[in-house]
């Protein structure tokens, strides 16, 4: 629990230090880069929570790896390098696009689909999504192979489940009804 703690606190430090400097949207897309990095390549993380390799070291890969970061971004990594903290960068990271998009108003909807999604299909998301919405509409396709076909949107609370493995649940319910007596 103090993992989590002490990643938000770094996240609301940051968003707090950010939107002073009108850098907030850079730290945003860092971030966002960060959590997309992490998805794919988990040895980062890997390194990031080895106690043997130096919080320098850590440093050095992750200028490396964000040789583009933004001036605020850069002092994130070193703050947290200085206090050996860089094992909860990815969480604070997290944590700091959670608070932005609150503070922005962004709402986030989850395209859950067998495929990712072509760019036209995106954009015809991103449409109908946006009549449920207001403000900026930020979207997200999670790949889940067991939903046979189709899509499921969540936005917010609210989801639209128009799956294959939804509809077939429906026609197995329908027909178990119809044969009870």
């Amino acid at each position: 629990m103090k993992k989590s703690r002490a990643s938000l606190r770094y996240a609301k430090s940051i968003l707090s230090f950010s939107e002073e400097n009108n850098t907030s949207k850079e730290v945003a897309l860092d971030m966002q880069k960060l959590s997309d990095l992490m998805q794919v390549n988990s040895d980062l993380q890997t390194a990031l929570e080895n106690p043997l390799i130096a919080n320098e070291k850590k440093l050095m890969i992750l200028n490396g790896l964000f040789p583009d970061a933004s001036e605020s971004t850069n002092k994130l990594f070193s703050l947290m390098a200085d206090n050996n903290r860089l094992a909860i960068l990815a969480e604070s990271g997290y944590h700091f696009l959670e608070l932005y998009a609150i503070s922005n108003k962004i709402t986030k909807a989850t395209v859950t689909s067998v495929s990712p999604l072509t760019y036209d299909l995106k954009e015809i998301v991103h449409k109908k999504a946006k009549t449920f919405s207001k403000g900026e509409l930020k979207i997200e396709n999670k790949i889940d192979p067991n939903i046979i076909g189709g899509f499921i949107l969540k936005i917010g609370d609210m989801q639209l489940d128009a799956s294959i493995t939804s509809q077939l649940k429906t026609i197995k319910t329908k027909l178990t009804k119809v044969n009870t007596i």
